[in-house]
Formats: structure tokens, sequence, C-alpha cells
């Protein structure tokens, strides 16, 4: 997948109208407005840094300064950052717990007031899901970036071997048959990475937001009656036992990493993964001749319902990311921010970058077919769920992701893991 930004493209939706009047920069103040973030793709920061450049040739007088962080580098150093004078303009948020904490310190300034001024045409022109997972106490504490959502991909020449009709997957009994269907047909069903557990932890995360829909999860994170060890989310752990009983995955799966189920499902040996939006390319890279699956024979589906839950085939899972903005950051980083979330910046990430977009209409430049489905059902959804191990801190999430693994091999019942899962939340609740 090239990321290499089209001249034509760059200059037809940003650079209209730049050169409209020239005001000296030598007799302007330079503001510097410091991002920092942890991505690593030197093409994808090419990118971005195409976006400020665009923006700085409109904006004389202010410079995008960027700043890179290792990703386990940037969770270590920030709160040091956020402290020091040294602290950047904006940085990459993943919304949920840690945002909140980080809202709590004073250590940012709530974009709120941005998003709704000029009748709030800034967040009209936004997903309102993601405002949503990056909110708290009836403020917006970061600046929606992308979304992501949580899929199955399946590989289609094996669910033909099996005889599975993708379409007909609509229920959790419907999938729990699948499974079956391609196990008697010699067919490995699902290719799990338990040792890194994140993974797994989609399994429990998607059951419980199904059973116990959007009210009962959010009444749960309230605190209100038994929270997380209530009947909805026991029984999540009972559909998940249930897969696990049908052993879906592949030989070694509780040691494998994510690499490794990507592997697993890229080379053929699988035909079933739970993933994300990019996974018909990272599961490429991770092939073992780096090829892999052709996008052809991938195919896509929503993580089914729970027959007679309340939970909807549009409630979904998936990350919530944007950029949140520290207490002393220059005015203009809000200038810039709302440059960078408008639809022609995003329309330029989407297509370049492949992202699911959080400005309304950007996702209509996206051609890759599965990326096109993902898009649509993010466009079309009730309710957007952030990670449970981000939404609910990392403390109650590393819980959630343990229970979750041994729920499906059996070490544990679905209603004690409900109430570790429960216990954790209590000792973090304020």
């Amino acid at each position: 997948m090239s990321l290499r930004i089209s001249t034509k493209f760059l200059k037809a939706t940003l650079l209209s109208g730049a050169l409209a009047s020239f005001i000296p920069q030598a007799v302007m103040a330079e503001t510097v407005v410091k991002w920092l973030h942890p991505e690593a793709q030197p093409k994808v920061v090419a990118v971005w840094r195409g976006i400020a450049d665009a923006f700085e040739k409109e904006h004389p007088g202010i410079k995008i300064q960027m700043q890179f962080l290792e990703n386990q580098a940037f969770k270590a150093k920030l709160p040091t950052l956020l402290q020091s004078s040294d602290a950047p303009s904006m940085f990459y948020s993943w919304g949920g717990g840690v945002l909140r904490a980080q809202a709590q310190t004073g250590m940012l300034r709530d974009t709120t007031s941005a998003l709704e001024a000029s009748n709030g045409a800034w967040k009209a022109s936004l997903n309102a899901a993601a405002i949503d997972g990056l909110s708290s106490n009836n403020k917006v504490w970061a600046a929606p970036f992308k979304v992501s959502l949580v899929s199955f991909y399946y590989n289609k020449d094996l669910f033909a071997k099996a005889g599975v009709d993708a379409s007909k997957i609509k229920t959790w009994n419907d999938f729990l048959s699948a499974v079956k269907a391609l196990k008697g047909a010699g067919v490995t069903p699902i290719a799990g990475g338990g040792g890194d557990k994140w993974p797994v932890h989609f399994y429990w995360g998607y059951l419980a937001i199904r059973e116990a829909g959007k009210e009962g999860f959010n009444q749960a994170k309230s605190g209100k009656g038994d929270g997380f060890s209530s009947a909805p989310f026991v029984k999540a752990g009972e559909h998940l036992a249930e897969l696990g009983k049908i052993e879906p995955f592949q030989a070694g799966y509780l040691g494998a990493t994510w690499n490794d189920a990507l592997a697993a499902f890229g080379n053929g040996k699988a035909a079933i993964i739970l993933g994300f939006e990019n996974t018909p390319g990272t599961q490429a890279v991770n092939a073992t001749d780096g090829k892999g699956q052709p996008t052809s024979n991938i195919g896509r589906f929503a993580f089914p319902v729970v027959d007679g839950a309340p939970g909807l085939a549009t409630d979904n899972i998936g990350g919530i990311n944007g950029w949140a903005i520290t207490k002393n950051a220059p005015p203009e980083t809000e200038q810039f921010l709302q440059y960078l979330s408008s639809i022609g910046p995003q329309r330029i990430l989407a297509k370049e970058t492949r992202i699911l977009p959080s400005a309304k209409g950007a996702a209509d430049v996206i051609d890759e077919p599965t990326v096109k489905e993902a898009a649509n059902a993010v466009a079309a959804e009730t309710w957007h769920q952030n990670f449970l191990d981000q939404d609910l801190g990392p403390s109650v999430g590393a819980v959630v992701n343990d229970m979750s693994v041994e729920i499906v091999s059996g070490a544990i019942s679905p209603a004690d893991a409900a109430q570790q899962i429960q216990d954790a939340f209590a000792l973090e609740a304020p």
C-alpha cells in the first residue's frame, strides 16, 4: 500500500486560497505549536507533515513542530512531560481512563468551547460518537482524529470449503455453527493471540455490550447495582466459554502474539480473525511469504448479536483517538486542530493512510472494499464503545484481558471472572 501524497490531490484539497493574501513573515512573531506523537511509520508521518506544511503556508507566523516518542516511551514519559516547561502543545490520545485521569490533573485544556464556537460548526462536522468517547464531566478533552472498528475478517476460500455463508452469520448461535462447520471440514476456525491477551478481550467485550446493551454497560461503569458482576457480564463469559469448548483456535494460541495470529490468518492456516480495519493489510506483512491472502479473498462481517439481548448489531467496539491540548498551549493549537480534523485533511488521511476519519463525509475517498465496509459501519453505528482496556483504565483493562483468556481456556468460571473484573473496577472507582 503506497502512502505517497498526490501533489495534485494535496494542492486541490489544501492550498486553494492559500495565496489570496500575503503577510510578510519577517514582521510577524512566530508561534510554535508542538505536536507530540507516537507514529513510527515514516510514510504516515510524511502525510502528516505535508498537511502541517500546507497549514503553515495558509497561516504565516505559525510553526508546527512535530515531536516523536516511541509508543512505550510515549506512555512512560508523557506524565512527566505534561508537568514540565517543555510540555507539548498537543499530543496523541487513546481516550478512555487515561485521558480522564490526565484531565483531572488540570494539565489539559478542554476543547469544548472551540468545538461549539460559530454555532457548533466544528462539532457538527465530526463523528458524534468520537466526541462522546473523548468526553467526561460534560467537557470534551481531545479533538477527534480517527476511529477504528473491530470486526470479523474471513478467508473466502476456506469458508467455501466448509460450506459456510458469512452473510448468514447474524447471531452468536450462527457464529458457533459456522465455527463447528469449519472444524468439521478440517479447517482451523479462528486465529487467536492469547499470549498478548488483548486480542481475546474483544470477544468478551463484544459479548458484554451485546448482553448488557449501551444502557446496561453504562450503568455498570457508573457503579450501579452489581456492576460488572451482574447477570449480563456473567452471560457474556458463558458465551465465551461455550466458544472455548469447541477449541476453535490454532494450536499454541495461548502463547501466540497478535502478529502470530495475523501470520496464521495470512498463511491460510485459520479461517477467521477478529481484527481491525487494517487487518487485510497487516496479515500480508506478517505472512511467511510477505504477501498473505489477496484482499479479494478476504471478507468482513460484524460481530453478531445475541438472541433476546438488548445489544444491537450497530453497537461497535473500536478505538477512539484524538489530540489532547495542554493547559499552556498557544491558542493557535485549536486553530491547527480544527484544520487537521476538517474534511480536506481528513480525506487525505483516509486516502493515503487508510484511517477511518472522524470528519463526516471524509470516508468517501476510501476505495479498498473491507475498509469501505468498516467506514460505512461506523457511519451507521448506534454506539461506539472504546477498547475496554482503554475505557476502563489500564488496571481494570489488564484484568479484563486476563479474565477473557482464562474464560475461553476454561481456567475460570464466567461468574468468578465477572466478579474479579468488578472487584478491580471497584478499587479504581473514585
